[in-house]
Parts: structure tokens; sequence; C-alpha cells
């Protein structure tokens, strides 16, 4: 059992890991730590009982240029798809100034009618008016007739009407 004195940075080469990542393995096995001379921690380890392996990571990240390349080819991506959203905005516009106007015109019209026909229900009212006055006895019409003529003249017996509660 053969026990090794390492640096996290030799621990790492051995084990094909970072000396960040041999750091936080030592640590999280409590292995024996203790400082050298020149200020460097050596951990006791025995290489035979360590069974790590390292979990395959993702290639590093892009570099400098291949991530601005990517975000401008994004870019253009994204203006390209404006301009298409754009356009067919525009044409949703058009419709709907399309149909504004035929909501107005529709509506003009409508106002127009419901104008036609209340004077033709007025018309209609006054006719029947007439008629129902053609319908009735001669004497009732020249009362009518009268009424009509002199709003001021009352009948007799509207004058009894109006006396009577004022007599009480």
């Amino acid at each position: 059992m053969p026990v090794e004195m390492l640096t996290y940075a030799q621990l790492g080469e051995r084990l094909t890991i970072s000396p960040e990542a041999a750091r936080a393995l030592v640590k999280r096995h409590r292995w024996p730590r203790s400082r050298s001379n020149d200020g460097k921690t050596l951990v006791q380890v025995d290489l035979t009982e360590i069974n790590h392996s390292p979990i395959a990571r993702p290639p590093q990240a892009q570099s400098g240029q291949q991530l601005v390349n990517s975000l401008k080819q994004k870019i253009e991506q994204l203006q390209a798809e404006l301009v298409e959203a754009k356009a067919i905005a525009n044409g949703h516009r058009a419709d709907f100034e399309r149909e504004c106007e035929r909501t107005n015109k529709l509506l003009a019209e409508l106002l127009k009618a419901t104008s036609e026909g209340m004077g033709a229900r007025e018309r209609a009212a006054l006719l029947e008016g007439k008629l129902s006055m053609l319908t009735q006895p001669w004497r009732r019409r020249l009362v009518d007739a009268f009424s009509l003529a002199l709003p001021q003249v009352a009948t007799p017996r509207e004058t009894a009407a109006a006396a009577a509660p004022s007599a009480n």
C-alpha cells in the first residue's frame, strides 16, 4: 500500500483533473493534508484505493471570436424575422383600415335607415289618426274638429267636470 505525498497540481495530473477538482476531491474524502516548506499543501494519497473516473465534460466554452460570430448570426436572423413581422403587420394594418372604412359606411347607412324608419312611423301614426277620424260618426268628427280648431274653448262637459271637484 504505497502512500504518496502529492500537491493538488500533481494529484490533478495523475487523475487527469484540474487542481481545483483535486482539492475538492481531497476535501470530500477527508484525506490527511499538511504544509510543505515552500507553503504548498501536500496530501497523503494511496492511489491504488482511488476509484476516481473523471466525468466527461462538454467541450470548453467558445472562444471570444466564435461567440461574437454566433451572436452576429443570431442578430441577423432576428433582424430578418423582424422585417417579416413588419411586412405581416403592414398587411394586417391595411385589412384593419379597410374594415374600418366598411364599418363607417355601414354605420352611416344604418343611421340613415333608422331616421327614415322613424319618419315612416310618424307618417303612419298621422295617417292612422286621420283614418280613425274618418271612421267616427259625423257628430263626433265635428266635435273633434271644433276642439282642435279652438282649444281655448272648453266643452260643457269639461267645464262641469272641472267645476265639480272645486265645489267640494
